[in-house]
């Protein structure tokens, strides 16, 4: 038989949610501050009503001390219940509401009092200061009870003291004024206290709906996760608030960008410069996986608004991906020149066996010269013109990969470049882009032709690729230069529009210069500047893909 579970334990406490707990503590505040205020209200008033009910049995006395038949009397009669002075106090009393008017003579004997069997007794209380000429205020207990008092002295008609009369308002018809006074003093209390709940509502529920009625622990918990979670993937996030600043880099975010935190309170533009990255992040491009090119780096974005007006961008690194990708279509080109070359190796040994059969012998030793002399002769006269292994290679390479394509690939006749790079594979990506962007232009044009020119003027590297495709219109001669700009279908494995954009970056970042026009006999022509490309005369040359000229020798 199973025991029944445990009864749950009743938890108190603060609600959970943040619209219930700061409905609760504006609550709490709003009839702290009611009760307070009500507090401040209430006791200056007691002292206020005191000082009035005093004041107010001073003028009592003082009136009926100026009865001359008050003082005539106390002079020529006895105290008695049925005297004069009995008589005129009693109806001063009854005429003023006061509690009691007492008169009394220079020895303290009361001549007149509310109860008439006193009369002719000892005062209660001292008169001392009344009877030496001082008039007195007081709250006091006397045999009527506690009472607002007021006592002056009395004089006859020479001004000599005779006696001092005491009047007292009882201390109760003060009280109940003041408790009078407390419900209306409540009531407006009370309207406070309304006006401070609708007003607490209305911020609580601004509030809950901010937080989606979130507790604070939670809203707490997802600030820490966020925090760990920004710093912790290995994505790029940028946060700009309404007026389009920067207000959080992740860590990523940084490294990318290559800033740091002095960017956070800045616009993409004063932060990163003019440029498409800068333009990217402001929301003056559109699209999805934008693409961008900071440094050597290329970069994807991706945009999103918040609800707030600002907007959240990551950011993510396609520099391998884009690198991956270039080698792949340098794979696929030597492939297509690999498949040229047997083609060509297949004919021309179907034509040297016809030859052997024919029994051609010399004409077969001809042909086979003739072969081998124009390759030879190709080869020769890219590495006499280009001294650099990697760009003569290169260059043999995409002339192979042009002949599958039916274009002529010439090296100009004004080509001289000796082997002081300072940054070989910088100068084959230009190259390389700027051959392969040429070969595609002049794709399926009759008489397509490509001509490289490299030459050094000093330490300067000048390099011109001309081609006899249609060429690029004035309006669009810096719009090409633009990442993800293309006239192009993109491949499957990647985007297009980076390859001049890398151009124009990797020769800005050297301090030199891309630009196109049009070539002499029609076409494009496109002249990269890269000034400091070459170490001085006599130096050695920079490892490969060093990034900065080598100091040139004495």
């Amino acid at each position: 038989m199973r025991s029944a579970p445990p009864a749950r334990r009743l938890r108190l406490g603060l609600p959970r949610r943040a619209f219930s707990q700061v409905l609760l503590m504006q609550l709490a505040i709003a009839a702290g501050v009611a009760v307070l205020a009500t507090g401040l209200f209430l006791a200056p008033l007691g002292e206020q009503l005191d000082d009035q009910a005093m004041r107010r049995a001073l003028a009592i006395a003082q009136t009926t001390a100026q009865q001359p038949q008050i003082a005539d009397g106390v002079r020529s009669t006895e105290p008695s219940p049925d005297g004069p002075v009995q008589r005129e106090a009693e109806r001063i009393r009854r005429a003023t509401g006061a509690e009691y008017v007492v008169v009394l003579d220079v020895r303290g004997v009361r001549w007149s009092h509310t109860d008439p069997e006193r009369i002719g007794g000892l005062v209660s209380t001292d008169p001392g200061e009344a009877l030496a000429g001082r008039d007195v205020m007081e709250i006091d207990d006397g045999t009527l009870g506690r009472s607002a008092r007021g006592k002056v002295p009395l004089r006859d008609d020479d001004g000599e003291i005779v006696g001092a009369v005491s009047v007292g308002i009882a201390y109760d018809s003060v009280r109940a004024r003041l408790v009078h006074a407390v419900p209306g003093l409540f009531a407006h209390a009370g309207g406070a206290l309304a006006v401070g709940a609708l007003a607490a509502w209305i911020v609580s529920r601004r509030v809950q709906r901010q937080t989606r009625d979130l507790a604070f622990s939670d809203i707490a918990a997802l600030l820490a996760e966020r925090e760990a979670m920004l710093h912790g993937i290995r994505e790029g996030v940028v946060a700009l608030d309404a007026d389009g600043r920067v207000r959080l880099l992740n860590d990523e975010a940084q490294r990318l960008l290559g800033v740091g935190e002095e960017a956070v309170g800045r616009s993409p533009g004063e932060a990163l410069g003019a440029g498409r990255t800068a333009d990217v992040l402001a929301g003056r491009v559109t699209g999805t996986d934008l693409l961008a090119v900071r440094g050597r780096r290329v970069l994807v974005a991706n945009r999103m608004p918040t609800d707030d007006g600002g907007a959240v961008v990551t950011l993510r690194d396609r520099t391998e991906l884009e690198r991956l990708g270039r080698e792949l279509d340098s794979t696929r080109g030597l492939i297509d020149a690999l498949r040229a070359q047997d083609h060509e190796h297949a004919n021309r040994m179907h034509t040297l066996l016809g030859l052997l059969e024919l029994e051609m012998y010399d004409d077969a030793v001809e042909f086979v010269g003739e072969v081998v002399g124009d390759h030879r002769v190709t080869s020769e006269q890219v590495t006499e013109k280009i001294r650099d292994p990697l760009l003569a290679a290169l260059l043999v390479g995409k002339a192979t990969v042009a002949a599958e394509r039916q274009v002529a690939l010439r090296i100009s006749d004004g080509t001289r470049l000796p082997d002081r790079l300072v940054d070989p594979r910088g100068l084959a990506t230009v190259v390389g882009n700027l051959v392969d962007n040429a070969l595609d232009a002049v794709a399926g044009t009759p008489q397509a032709r490509v001509e490289v020119e490299l030459r050094a003027e000093g330490r300067t590297a000048v390099l011109v690729v001309r081609d006899t495709g249609p060429g690029v219109p004035p309006e669009r001669r810096e719009l090409i230069f633009t990442e993800g700009w293309s006239t192009k279908e993109p491949p499957a494995h990647r985007e297009r529009g980076i390859g001049l954009s890398l151009v124009r970056t990797l020769a800005e970042r050297q301090g030199g210069s891309a630009r196109v026009g049009e070539a002499s006999g029609g076409g494009a022509e496109f002249t990269v500047v890269l000034p400091e490309a070459l170490t001085g005369p006599g130096a050695e040359p920079a490892p490969t893909g060093a990034r900065e000229a080598t100091e040139e020798r004495a």
